[in-house]
């Protein structure tokens, strides 16, 4: 199925919830409001014409320029042979959304490590900690304004 197709279907069925349509973009996307991701998940999954039983892959995006964080959902399905992109636009000050952890379990991992590379905050996650930076490092090393320590404990970075 076509990306403009299951976005027509998401509108239909979440209303305003579906923000837009990214056709201009490779792959195209769809944005979703951050407080209907879980169940715009779980409709994909679990719709029979749908059926995206795959998180291929979640990652955060920092869009300084815009004052905003993205989190960007790539989902697949191999028995209807089609992906989309999801997208999520978040406040960069305080960016929350809620975990697709409860669609998709392997989210955790991912989330994780939006987490702890951007500071992206997963709500209801069950273990948000990091996963690739020491417990004690502090910032984020992908936000575009983040600067870089010149020493970590006895350490020259």
């Amino acid at each position: 199925m076509e990306a403009k197709k299951i976005y027509e279907i998401l509108s239909g069925r979440f209303g305003s919830a579906i923000q837009q349509f990214q056709e201009n973009t490779l792959p195209p996307s769809i944005v979703v409001g951050h407080q209907a991701i879980v169940e715009v998940c779980d409709f994909l999954k679990k719709a029979e014409e749908l059926e995206f039983l795959s998180l291929i892959c979640l990652s955060a995006v920092d869009m300084q320029e815009k004052g905003k964080m993205a989190v960007v959902y790539h989902l697949g399905s191999m028995r209807q042979r089609h992906t989309i992109v999801l997208k999520v636009e978040l406040d960069r000050g305080s960016p929350h959304v809620r975990t697709v952890g409860t669609v998709w379990p392997v989210a955790a991992w991912y989330e994780r490590e939006a987490y702890d590379l951007l500071g992206v905050v997963f709500d209801g996650h069950p273990d948000l900690r990091r996963i690739l930076m020491p417990e004690d490092w502090e910032g984020y090393p992908l936000r575009k304004d983040y600067v870089y320590p010149k020493r970590y404990h006895t350490w020259d970075v």
